[in-house]
């Protein structure tokens, strides 16, 4: 039989059956030796082997999720300007000449040592560096730590 590239298919055009007889004949999955991958392992094992070899098996791994804590830090000089804008716009007042900051309520839950700090605070934050507590406790306020059960350390 010679193959056409361009070959104009007119025949049986608007028979059902393209002369196969019976309806479902050439039709259905059973004429394409099953569904998906029906016959892969057996009648269809050529076409495995030839197209698809990687096809069984075990290939690689899977490497583990890390979980990852999102950490969001404010430097010391950073939190200065903070509580300079707050007191500004009313929003904190100093108790006993004393600023006192929740910087878990505010989303921040690490403080860093970067830059200075002209007023006393007393900070509450999940972690700090020494540094930073350094720096407040230079300034005349202090840093309580909150632990990962919820308490508070000092």
């Amino acid at each position: 039989m010679v193959v056409r590239r361009k070959k104009k298919v007119r025949k049986l055009r608007g028979s059902r059956t393209h002369s196969w007889g019976q309806v479902g004949q050439h039709r259905k999955s059973g004429s394409k030796g099953g569904v998906g991958a029906v016959g892969f392992q057996k009648h269809k094992w050529t076409w495995t082997v030839k197209y698809f070899p990687d096809w069984y098996g075990k290939h690689g791994f899977t490497r583990a999720p890390v979980i990852r804590i999102s950490t969001k830090t404010i430097n010391v000089g950073e939190l200065d300007e903070l509580i300079k804008d707050m007191s500004r716009r009313g929003e904190l007042k100093p108790m006993r000449k004393v600023y006192r900051i929740d910087l878990s309520a505010l989303g921040y839950n690490k403080l860093l040592g970067r830059g200075s700090l002209s007023v006393p605070v007393k900070v509450k934050v999940a972690f700090a560096s020494e540094k930073a507590i350094e720096k407040i406790k230079e300034a005349g306020g202090e840093v309580t730590l909150l632990s990962k059960e919820g308490g508070e350390t000092e």
